[in-house]
């Protein structure tokens, strides 16, 4: 890296628990490549206040993580179509003091849909509401599923998410049959819910399909529990590497070669 000066451009991460998948990603390939940037992870409580930083000082790009998705919208100046359809950002990109804000959560996670080729004819149960599940539901919805359901215990956020799409929602545990299994909720992340299965035991023997968004861990306990069964696991470190190189893409310039995203991931993941 190189040493700190005036003319380095400097990218940040906002999340209500930060962890360091973005920091070490974004330095190792700025490292490799030689250029002039640095990235770190920051948390606040003064969402309104941090964006308002990142105008004044001229930081180049910010990601967005929960639970500030939906309350940076009306913070920025642009919000590209990835983001306005779904109304969740992750990115925010600072051009001379103008933000422009998009989803790349939601980019990842079309492009995952399709690479799995996973089929539209099949049932999916996605859990969660917030920002995230916005961007999983709208990319389940443009890869053509018509049986989607929303499993939220919000009974505003829920039912909103779902009828958005045409979809169902209920606050109560499905009967199994689910083929595909989203988490989109903390459930299974590092912390206080670290070892909680997100699904029942009976939605993993029913479904074929194991998807969580969760990137820290990479091997969250439903992930463990879908790969010891045998289930197509699509993991939150997937999501995240994905989303990243996108991101990247928006802050440098500079397109990456999957090797390069898979080497950022890799040493991502390996604190």
């Amino acid at each position: 890296m190189p040493i700190l000066n005036k003319d380095m451009s400097v990218c940040i991460s906002l999340a209500g628990r930060p962890s360091n998948l973005g920091t070490r990603f974004h330095n190792f390939l700025y490292d490799e490549l030689g250029l002039n940037f640095v990235y770190k992870a920051f948390t606040t409580d003064d969402i309104e206040g941090a964006v308002r930083g990142v105008r004044a000082l001229g930081i180049r790009g910010c990601s967005v993580s929960m639970p500030f998705k939906e309350a940076v919208i009306p913070l920025v100046d642009v919000v590209e179509p990835s983001a306005a359809a779904i109304e969740s950002v992750n990115t925010i990109v600072n051009d001379g003091g103008v933000l422009t804000a998009s989803n790349t959560d939601y980019e990842a996670i079309a492009q995952l849909i399709a690479e799995h080729e996973l089929d539209p004819a099949q049932r999916v149960l996605v859990r969660g509401s917030g920002g995230m599940a916005k961007a999983v539901v709208a990319a389940f919805r443009g890869a053509g599923f018509d049986d989607v359901t929303v499993l939220a215990r919000n009974a505003s956020l829920g039912p909103a998410l779902a009828e958005q799409y045409g979809y169902a929602w209920t606050a109560a545990d499905p009967e199994p049959g689910a083929d595909v299994i989203v988490n989109v909720t903390p459930l299974g992340m590092q912390g206080a819910d670290a070892a909680v299965l997100s699904f029942s035991e009976a939605h993993l023997a029913a479904a074929s399909v194991v998807f969580d968004v969760v990137a820290f861990p990479a091997e969250t306990p439903l992930v463990a529990a879908g790969r010891a069964a045998g289930k197509l696991v699509i993991s939150g470190a997937e999501v995240h590497a994905m989303q990243a190189a996108a991101q990247f893409e928006r802050y440098t310039g500079v397109a990456l070669t999957r090797d390069q995203v898979e080497r950022a991931a890799a040493f991502s993941r390996a604190e």
